[in-house]
């Protein structure tokens, strides 16, 4: 992914290990944390920024970048087409199933019909300048925080999933993912070969937990959305857990960033993919690869109760 302001330097530098490990997503192996590119919508006027941003992700180790093209109505896929090059050998998952609302109360509206998935997908094509997208993500809206469908939005999984893999068979996906989804759902969906699972999870909203066992029976990668669970006022926060607290203390790390290592070292199918606008912060979030928690420190979090986390919006 180049352009004719960012020409093509050097990959990224040899020995880079991968932060946190490595994982199976998607038929390749990837660190097991990347970055979420969501909050690059924030650096709208600076693109500089944001290219840095997404060049330090790559030079620490990062191959995983969850994007969409409905992230800035089409400029977060911008930036990542502007700075990432083929080089790099990152891996990027989109994901389908909702489409800007500018001027909404909401800045998102669902776009769950067949149509506009395949529309969703030569969106992503085109905003990211690929002839196949690796990985796309099924956004429905069956649970966790967010938009729920209605009217002519409530679509069945079993036809979304016939044009999503029309489009795998055709070679514009080269497989495909789930987010917001039920364990039912899931179960529906096994068949059509599905390599990971975005939910929202964290240590204090783990109502997933059979889902996360399943999809490491089935090798699916689980890859959890607000993993500290504070993006919508009144979900549970991660950092606010006097547990997490006591061992961030204890660590000489950051809530954050405990609550972030308690996820790797909780199951080895989960990637994470924690979004930032700041250098600094993301630094943070990759050094989470380098946290080993001990028995007893685990034995702590691992106690602490998993509360609601569902958030409806619209």
């Amino acid at each position: 992914m180049t352009s004719p302001d960012n020409p093509p330097s050097s990959a990224r530098p040899t020995g880079t290990s991968r932060p946190g490990g490595s994982a199976p997503l998607g038929g390749r192996e990837v660190g097991r944390i990347g970055y979420g590119a969501m909050q690059l919508e924030r650096l709208h006027g600076d693109r500089a920024t944001a290219t840095a941003l997404l060049r330090r992700a790559v030079e620490l180790g990062v191959d995983h970048v969850d994007t969409a093209q409905f992230y800035g109505n089409g400029l977060v896929n911008d930036l990542i087409r502007e700075a990432l090059r083929p080089d790099d050998e990152v891996l990027v998952v989109t994901k389908v199933g909702a489409a800007p609302n500018p001027g909404g109360t909401i800045p998102l509206r669902l776009a769950q019909r067949p149509e506009e998935l395949r529309a969703g997908v030569e969106e992503n094509l085109r905003g990211l300048g690929v002839e196949q997208l690796p990985v796309v993500n099924l956004r429905r809206a069956d649970t966790g925080p967010g938009l729920r469908a209605s009217a002519d939005q409530v679509v069945d999984i079993d036809d979304q999933l016939a044009v999503m893999t029309a489009m795998r068979n055709e070679g514009k996906i080269g497989a495909i993912g789930l987010s917001s989804v039920t364990i039912e759902g899931l179960r529906r969906a096994l068949p059509a070969g599905i390599v990971c699972v975005q939910n929202a999870y964290s240590l204090v909203a783990r109502g997933d937990e059979d889902m996360l066992g399943l999809c490491a029976a089935e090798g699916i990668a689980w890859v959890p959305y607000f993993p500290l669970g504070s993006a919508f006022p009144g979900l549970p926060k991660v950092t606010e857990e006097p547990a997490v607290q006591t061992a961030a203390h204890s660590l000489g790390v950051t809530a954050s960033q405990a609550g972030l290592a308690w996820l790797l070292h909780h199951a080895p199918n989960i990637l994470l993919i924690p979004g930032t606008a700041d250098i600094g912060h993301l630094e943070a979030n990759i050094a989470v690869g380098t946290i080993t928690l001990d028995s007893a420190t685990l034995a702590r979090l691992d106690a602490v109760p998993t509360r609601a986390a569902d958030v409806l919006l619209g």
